[in-house]
C-alpha cells in the first residue's frame, strides 16, 4: 500500500502570476520609500521599492525596444548586486526566460549553458565582460551583451533607466511559460536546464510563508548567490515579496559578513553549512556585535546537528533552522519554522502546505520504506519544475509518471512528521554490502579539535572493496600540525560500526565546494581516477 506524507498546513491556492507580479506586485502601493535593497560594499548605494519597482519597468522596456521577445533566454551573468533583482524582474516582464550563470564559470562552460539554452541576449558587469565576449564569440547568435555598470562599447542597464520606450505588456501563461532557467546536476550527470514556470516559482513562495515570515522592519543579508534558486528564492523573491530590506554582498568574505550584520543590524541570515561552521568556531566571530541577529536558516547541503547547536549556543540564538529542496522543486519543499520551540536535532523541516511526501525502499522503485527507516525521498506538488529543458529522457528518469520527483536523497521521517535527510543514494558508500553515509562520517571528523573541514568519498582498495576514504583540511593549531591519518582513523574507529571506519586518508588545503555549500564530491573522484590512471601507466 502507497503511504503518501502530507503537510499539517492547509493547502495554498496555486499561484497564477508572472513572478515579477508575485514579487512587486504591491512594491510601490505597500511599500513605496521603505529601502528595498543595499549595496552591502557601499552603503550609499540603494534602492526603495519605488525605485526598484520603476527602475524593472524600465529596464523591461529597453529591452523590449532591443528586440527582447517573448520566449527569448536572457543570460544574467553577474556576482550579487542590487541591480541584480530589477534585471531578473525586468526580463522576464519583457518575456524573457532568465538562465542564471555562475559569475566564476569560464568561457567555456559559460558558452556551453549559452549553447544549451539557445540564449541570445546577455547581462553582466564589467570585471567579467571577457569571459562573456569570449563565450558569446564561441556560440556565436547572441543578439547584444549588456552591462549592470558601465563598460565601453556596451549598452549600460544604468542607461536604460532614463528609456522613453513604452513598458511591454506581454501575455504571460504563468503555468506554461518558463521565468527562470538555473543548471542542476539533478541526481546524475552533467548540469541540465531546469525549466521553473512563473507559477512553480510564485507558488513555492506562498508556500514558504507561513514557515518563515518576514516584512517591514527585517533585514536580510544576502551572501549567498543570487544564480543559484537558494539564493534566488530565500534572498531576492522572498524578502523582496514582503518588504523586508535585502542587503546584498558579492561573495562570502568572513570579515566583511560579520562586519556587514554588525553596521546594517541584519535580523535574518539565509546561509549554507560552511558559514554555519565558521560562525561556530572561527575567532573573529567574537570581535563584531551580532546581537541584532533572531534567526540563522541553513540549507544547501547537509548540517551536522552537533555543529547547528554550537552556532546557536555561540550566538545565543534559537536553533539552527534547516530547510530543504532542490533546483527542480523551485526549490523548497520543508522548512524548519522559526515558530517551532524544540525542533529535533538535525531535523530538515516539515512539508510545505500543498507538497506531498513519500518514501520509498531503496532498491524498489514502488515499495514504501517500513515507518522510521531510510529511504529515497519523493515529492509532489505545484513547486515541481516542467523539465529538462530538451531532455525528456532526463525529465522521465526525474519525474515518474505519477508525477513523484524522485529526488536522489535519503531520509527518514519520524511519528511527528519531521524529515531527516541523511545522504545522496549515488554518494552512498557501499562497503561489503553495508551503506555508509559520507555524511555522517563527515559530521563525527567535524568534531575533531584538529580538522577544519572534511569530506568523504568512496574509494577502492586493493582487494576491489569500495571503502571510505577521508579528505581532510586541518585546523591552523597546535592539535592540527600534529594531526596524522593514523589519528584519524582511530579516532572514527572508536566512534563507529567496524563497516563504518574510515580506511584512508588525505590532508589537503581546502575541500572543494560550490557557491552553494555542497562539497564537489566529483572533484575529489576525478582526483582519485587521475592517480590511479597515473599509476598505472606509470
Amino acid at each position: 500500500m502507497v503511504h503518501v506524507f502530507h503537510s499539517d498546513l492547509p493547502a495554498v491556492q496555486a499561484l497564477d502570476v508572472p513572478i515579477h507580479d508575485a514579487v512587486l506586485g504591491q512594491a510601490t502601493a505597500a511599500f513605496g520609500d521603505t529601502v528595498a535593497l543595499i549595496d552591502g560594499t557601499n552603503d550609499s548605494s540603494t534602492l526603495t521599492y519605488r525605485q526598484l519597482d520603476a527602475f524593472h519597468r524600465k529596464i523591461a522596456a529597453a529591452l523590449a525596444a532591443a528586440g527582447v521577445r517573448k520566449g527569448d533566454v536572457l543570460a544574467l551573468h553577474s556576482p550579487n548586486t542590487i541591480a541584480y533583482p530589477a534585471v531578473f524582474f525586468g526580463a522576464t516582464r519583457a518575456g524573457a526566460t532568465v538562465t542564471t550563470v555562475h559569475p566564476l564559470a569560464t568561457a567555456e562552460e559559460f558558452a556551453k549553458q549559452l549553447r544549451d539554452s539557445s540564449a541570445r541576449w546577455i547581462v553582466t558587469v564589467s570585471p567579467l565582460l571577457e569571459a562573456a565576449r569570449r563565450a558569446a564569440e564561441l556560440v556565436g547568435g547572441i543578439e547584444e551583451i549588456f552591462v549592470c555598470d558601465r563598460a565601453q562599447g556596451h549598452t549600460s542597464v544604468l542607461d536604460m533607466l532614463a528609456t522613453t520606450a513604452p513598458e511591454p505588456h506581454i501575455a504571460i501563461d504563468p503555468a506554461e511559460d518558463t521565468a527562470a532557467l538555473p543548471y542542476s546536476s539533478g541526481t546524475t550527470g552533467t548540469p541540465k536546464g531546469v525549466m521553473l514556470t512563473h507559477r512553480s516559482m510564485a507558488t513555492n513562495l506562498e508556500q514558504l510563508s507561513p514557515f518563515i515570515p518576514m516584512g517591514p522592519g527585517d533585514r536580510i543579508l544576502a551572501v549567498l548567490p543570487f544564480f543559484h534558486i537558494y539564493g534566488l528564492t530565500a534572498l531576492m523573491n522572498a524578502p523582496l515579496r514582503t518588504g523586508a530590506t535585502v542587503v546584498v554582498l558579492p561573495r562570502f568574505d568572513l570579515t566583511q559578513f560579520l562586519a556587514a550584520i554588525e553596521k546594517h543590524r541584519i535580523s535574518g541570515l539565509y546561509v549554507a553549512p560552511p558559514i554555519v561552521l565558521a560562525l561556530a568556531k572561527h575567532p573573529s566571530v567574537a570581535q563584531y556585535d551580532l546581537s541584532s541577529l533572531e534567526y540563522v536558516v541553513s540549507a544547501a547541503a547537509p548540517l551536522d546537528a552537533s555543529l547547528a547547536a554550537a552556532c546557536s549556543q555561540r550566538l545565543g540564538l534559537p536553533p539552527v533552522r534547516q530547510a530543504y529542496g532542490m533546483t527542480e522543486l523551485s526549490p523548497g519543499t520543508h522548512v524548519v519554522p522559526l515558530s517551532a520551540e524544540n525542533p529535533p536535532p538535525g531535523a530538515v523541516g516539515k512539508l510545505l502546505p500543498s507538497t506531498e511526501m513519500r518514501i520509498i525502499s531503496l532498491g524498489h522503485d514502488s515499495a514504501d520504506a517500513p515507518a522510521g527507516t531510510d529511504g529515497e525521498i519523493l515529492i509532489r506538488g505545484p513547486q515541481v519544475m516542467k523539465g529538462y529543458l530538451g531532455r525528456p529522457e532526463a525529465t522521465a528518469d526525474m519525474i515518474d509518471a505519477d508525477g513523484w520527483v524522485h529526488t536522489g536523497d535519503i531520509g527518514h521521517v519520524d511519528t511527528d512528521g519531521w524529515l531527516f535527510v541523511v545522504d545522496r543514494v549515488k554518494e552512498l558508500i557501499k562497503y561489503k554490502g553495508y551503506q555508509v553515509a559520507p555524511a555522517e562520517l563527515e559530521a563525527l571528523l567535524l568534531g575533531h579539535e584538529a580538522i577544519a573541514d572534511a569530506a568523504v568519498i568512496g574509494v577502492y582498495d586493493a582487494d576491489g572493496n569500495e571503502v571510505p576514504k577521508a579528505y581532510l583540511v586541518r585546523r591552523p593549531s597546535a592539535a592540527g600540525e600534529n594531526l596524522t591519518a593514523a589519528d584519524v582513523m582511530a579516532y572514527v574507529a572508536e566512534r563507529v560500526a567496524p563497516y563504518k571506519k574510515v580506511r584512508q586518508v588525505e590532508f589537503i588545503a581546502a575541500i572543494p565546494r560550490a557557491t552553494s555549500g555542497k562539497i564537489l564530491r566529483r572533484e575529489l573522484r576525478d582526483r582519485e581516477k587521475s592517480r590511479e590512471k597515473q599509476a598505472h601507466e606509470g
